[in-house]
């Protein structure tokens, strides 16, 4: 079995983006919120700063206490949504449950959603129009794909979990690129079977070595999109990674995998976005 490992596919995408802002006068700006100290969500903020260091664009970041009040918080939030001088957000979620999540997601700066998580992306997204921003993780996996070479179009893909984060807009992405998908959830009735029949299988279900090695086909590829802590406390995904060793033609590991990809794809949107401001007339 082939490993995919991320790392490789994260430094083609940042030197094509070292690339394309050589030439810019003003660097794009990424505004980081984060709303307390989990962390998880710790970890994913030093990796997007060093990723965003690393590209060369610049990167703000706003923490806030995890007691903050909804009123407070949503005006900083305004705030930062309102200023010229950041391209793009980036908002580490879950926000604590006092805090109106719903809110900030209508109210994003479509131009500015790096992540997909304003509802105007997602329905360009699940439209097909390329004008829309998905969710990073969900476009790290056809990156994935892509960089292995592997043609989507006509393939059976099989994708393990549904939830607006990774499933549904991913699924929207396979489809885009012609791809053959079904969609497998709590309710599914022999998700083996269906996992059995795919020749691209994408697991995101959140759910530790759910994927078992009967569940993958002779000669699949599996992309492992779970990140999940085992009984023993260590790092890992859906997918039984040892068990599957013998049957997957290509799989991702986890860590090392998909998520060493996801800061590359939110730079990338940076870079976009920034580019469409800078032709914007009102842009300054």
């Amino acid at each position: 079995m082939e490993e995919l490992r991320g790392l490789p596919v994260a430094n083609a995408i940042n030197e094509k983006l070292i690339e394309q802002i050589k030439d810019m006068d003003v660097l794009p700006q990424l505004a980081i919120i984060r709303v307390g100290e989990r962390p998880d969500d710790c970890a994913y903020e030093r990796g997007a700063v060093k990723k965003m260091e690393k590209v060369g664009v610049r990167c703000k970041t706003y923490t806030f206490a995890a007691d903050i009040d909804n009123e407070t918080f949503q005006k900083e939030f305004d705030k930062i949504n309102t200023d010229d001088d950041i391209d793009g957000i980036l908002v580490l979620r879950p926000l604590p449950k006092q805090l109106d999540e719903r809110a900030v997601e209508i109210k994003i700066d479509p131009r500015k959603d790096l992540d997909g998580i304003s509802p105007i992306n997602l329905a360009r997204v699940y439209a097909g129009d390329e004008s829309g921003y998905a969710p990073c993780t969900a476009e790290a996996v056809i990156e994935m794909l892509d960089y292995a070479g592997i043609d989507i179009k006509g393939k059976r893909v099989t994708v393990v979990g549904r939830s607006l984060v990774i499933g549904k807009p991913v699924t929207m992405l396979l489809m885009r690129r012609n791809a053959t998908v079904t969609v497998c959830h709590t309710k599914t009735v022999d998700m083996k079977e269906c996992c059995r029949n795919a020749e691209i299988l994408v697991a995101a279900a959140g759910c530790a070595h759910m994927i078992k090695p009967d569940y993958v086909s002779e000669g699949a590829v599996v992309i492992d999109v779970g990140i999940n802590v085992d009984e023993a406390g260590n790092l890992c995904g859906d997918v039984d990674y040892d068990g599957i060793k013998d049957i997957a033609a290509i799989a991702t590991p986890v860590p090392g995998g998909v998520g060493s990809v996801t800061t590359s794809v939110l730079a990338k949107h940076l870079v976009r976005l920034s580019l469409i401001h800078i032709s914007e007339p009102t842009r300054h």
